[in-house]
């Protein structure tokens, strides 16, 4: 796969819309949650509608949460420079070992253009032991010896 500007932008803008996805599930979950926790009503059956309530409220803090972890990595990836440079740093698209990464958020395997891409965080184990390296250079991950083939 030829790395060229125009699929860079197209898989950042990839990334944008998965975490803006992220967004908007964790705040319909989160108020859906809240709206079951209100809605509980008191019956008869002792504690069930504190406990009714309590689930409902447990529920939304852990869409909260959610929420908050996608509005942090929202914030990570606008901080991205795209610019390509000759070592690898958070923005780097890199083919090491005929797989494709593309250092900016924890999302996982993005398929574009017929092309997968594993979308990685510069905290990951694989993106620390390529941070700083260049063209050609080679690095030990997982007891196996990577060599990079390409940067952009």
């Amino acid at each position: 796969m030829p790395f060229k500007m125009e699929f860079k932008a197209d898989l950042y803008k990839a990334c944008q819309e998965v975490i803006l996805l992220r967004i908007e599930t964790a705040k319909h979950a989160m108020n859906a949650a809240q709206n079951a926790a209100n809605g509980e009503e008191k019956s008869s059956a002792g504690d069930k509608y504190e406990t009714g309530r309590a689930m409902g409220h447990r529920d939304r803090d852990m869409y909260a949460r959610q929420l908050l972890e996608a509005n942090a990595e929202w914030h990570k990836l606008e901080g991205i420079n795209l610019t390509p440079v000759p070592f690898i740093k958070a923005g780097s698209l890199v083919e090491a070992n005929g797989m494709h990464y593309f250092i900016a958020v924890a999302i996982g395997k993005i398929e574009l253009n017929d092309a997968l891409v594993m979308v990685i965080s510069r905290e990951s184990p694989i993106a620390k032991a390529m941070l700083g390296k260049t063209l050609n250079d080679e690095f030990d991950f997982n007891g196996k010896n990577w060599k990079i083939n390409k940067i952009n």
